[in-house]
């Protein structure tokens, strides 16, 4: 039997990137050879194992065939007789189909190396079609490493998507990458990927139709909401918000996509639509009920949040505890940095100051600190407290309004 580094850490080490998981393959064993050795078998469909002492992943190498629809309708065939050219042949790319040998030797049978120098996504074999998934991986390596993706790889997956491949995914899985790619640091690319082979309008139909949509062109030179949705993004990477901030950045406009052409440009009662499109996103999705919360949050109130430094105390108090700000400050704080991305999102306004998230930070803060201990000691309880809790919250922010 022999054993080799594969896949990402071969790719991250070459890029000269830190590597965080290690994993194997091992080519002429069998598991009973494996189990006898002291690895613990963890794959249940793949013949998988774990080191007794690292706990790094030890796959036995293996070809899989396509037996119907979807990223599940596979047979693998893992035996002593399969070569690490052949395993390496059932990866997605190039990029992640390299090898290192124990003595360190590189092996890169379909141009690994070079692609990856070049900047390159490119697909490994005609095989790639089979499993779905792989659109939204090169869409979520696109977000990480800013490659152009190969002009065959593009054409293949165009064609995965017309013959219905992409629609076979469960939500879970489009979730976990989506998520994933809002965490790189080019996540507005993982949305250019998709929309540029369809399947954009497939899984995310609500931001695909923002394309086309115009905005107000006074704000936004480009007079197209999808594209200030990109420039969203750009700056919540460069803000270098949360993935879940991201996510509800990616959703801010949504509603904009319902509105009527008698409508455009001033898109009257979009957050009102936008809050049922969120939902019914975060629904088919099975989002995590954080992110939902967050994103309802940013795209019912965003606007209010830009006029801040004009609103009444009043209305900013109502503000505040519409995100949940005093009982959850992390989420006020992600809120606020959301609004800041879609403020700087705009030609132009990249680097434009943005004095409300701050002041609005200061005002949580400050109104934070009222406690209702004192008016308990008094006798009273319940609501009451809550009134006098909340007039005091409203004083203190209205001492704290900027001079206009």
């Amino acid at each position: 039997m022999k054993t080799y580094l594969v896949g990402g850490a071969v790719r991250d080490d070459l890029l000269g990137r830190p590597v965080i998981d290690r994993d194997y393959v091992v080519v002429g064993s069998t598991p009973q050879e494996m189990e006898a050795l002291g690895f613990r078998r963890v794959g249940a469909d793949f013949p998988v194992f774990l080191h007794p002492e690292s706990h790094c992943e030890y796959a036995l190498a293996r070809t899989e065939r396509k037996t119907a629809p979807g990223y599940r309708g596979f047979v693998v065939h893992a035996d002593p007789d399969v070569t690490l050219d052949e395993d390496l042949g059932r990866r997605d790319l190039t990029i992640n189909a390299m090898a290192r040998s124990e003595d360190g030797t590189l092996i890169d049978p379909y141009g690994g190396l070079a692609d990856l120098r070049a900047g390159i996504l490119r697909h490994v074999s005609p095989a790639f079609a089979e499993d779905p998934v792989r659109v939204l991986r090169v869409a979520r390596f696109d977000a990480r490493f800013g490659f152009a993706v190969a002009a065959e790889t593009r054409t293949l997956m165009r064609s995965m998507v017309a013959a219905g491949e992409v629609s076979a995914l469960v939500p879970e899985r489009v979730f976990a990458e989506l998520d994933r790619a809002l965490a790189e640091p080019h996540p507005w690319l993982f949305v250019e990927v998709l929309r540029a082979c369809g399947a954009l309008a497939v899984q995310f139909p609500e931001i695909d139709r923002l394309f086309g949509v115009p905005e107000p062109l006074l704000h936004h030179p480009e007079g197209d909401t999808g594209a200030h949705v990109l420039l969203a993004l750009r700056q919540a990477a460069r803000l270098g918000l949360t993935a879940r901030a991201r996510f509800a950045v990616l959703l801010h406009d949504v509603g904009k996509g319902l509105t009527p052409p008698s409508e455009w440009p001033s898109h009257k009662g979009h957050e009102a639509r936008g809050l049922s499109l969120v939902d019914a996103v975060c629904a088919r999705l099975k989002v995590p009920s954080e992110h939902r919360a967050l994103a309802r949050a940013v795209a019912g109130c965003h606007l209010q949040v830009h006029r801040a430094l004009s609103l009444r105390p009043a209305t900013v108090l109502r503000l505040i505890e519409a995100v949940d700000g005093f009982r959850r400050p992390e989420r006020f704080q992600e809120f606020l940095g959301a609004c800041e991305a879609d403020a700087r999102g705009r030609s132009g306004r990249e680097d434009a100051a943005y004095p409300q998230a701050a002041w609005l930070k200061a005002a949580r803060d400050a109104a934070a600190a009222v406690s209702g201990r004192d008016w308990a000691a008094q006798g009273l309880a319940g609501d009451r407290i809550q009134e006098r809790i909340r007039e005091a919250r409203r004083r203190i922010i209205g001492r704290m309004r900027p001079v206009p």
